[in-house]
């Protein structure tokens, strides 16, 4: 760690100051007097990160920070990204084909394919709101009351206890609230629904065709 930072100019007792501060901040306190070859893949991927941030630039590129961890390393890795960039001023460019990576530490997306920029802007701005769909999530089963939703048209999908309703055209979100009073149900949450990440990246490459194998 210090090395990395003697490399860019620092002078080493500098660096070696840094290196512990910036050891402390990924997490890594008594675990710094073990060796590398020892360490997990996540906890190998924060040593990159804190070489890469040992001088304190003003831009991180990330590439595939996640890339082969566990559930538990991934959160972390992510976490320490997401600090750096809207709590330490650090500009980062986070590059990974894990969208929900990129949502959960990114302001803005730039999506690529083919050598070609296909679409970029703010993510809360490309996640378009659908006027005929909504997020429901009720207090008791839904069962009785998606069913009498589907009974007046509308399109249901469940994901665990949270209803995707897509209303019939020139259906009204008071639909919603009358079959709700109907079956005796309370509705806990109700929002419009956002195109997520990933439905902003298909959209942006197009249909992709099947390759017959030969």
């Amino acid at each position: 760690m210090a090395y990395a930072g003697e490399l860019v100019g620092m002078p080493r007792r500098d660096a070696l100051q840094r290196a512990h501060e910036v050891l402390d901040y990924i997490g890594l306190r008594e675990e710094r007097y073990r060796t590398v070859e020892s360490y997990s893949t996540g906890m190998k991927q924060r040593i990159k990160l804190a070489a890469a941030i040992v001088h304190d630039p003003k831009l991180l590129i990330l590439d595939e920070p996640t890339n082969g961890m566990d559930p538990a390393g991934r959160e972390e890795t992510l976490a320490l990204a997401r600090d750096l960039a809207h709590n330490k001023g650090m500009n980062l460019l986070f590059s990974s084909h894990l969208l929900p990576d990129v949502e959960a530490v990114c302001d803005h997306v730039v999506v690529l394919g083919g050598g070609r920029m296909l679409t970029q802007g703010r993510i809360d701005e490309l996640k378009k709101l659908h006027k005929q769909s909504f997020e429901v999530r009720l207090k008791a089963d839904p069962a009785a009351f998606a069913e009498k939703l589907a009974a007046r048209g509308c399109g249901i999908r469940l994901h665990d206890d949270l209803l995707i309703v897509e209303l019939p055209d020139g259906g009204s979100v008071r639909l919603l609230w009358d079959i709700a009073a109907s079956e005796r149900q309370q509705i806990r949450f109700l929002r419009p629904r956002r195109s997520t990440l990933e439905e902003v990246f298909l959209s942006a490459v197009g249909p992709v065709s099947a390759v017959e194998p030969s």
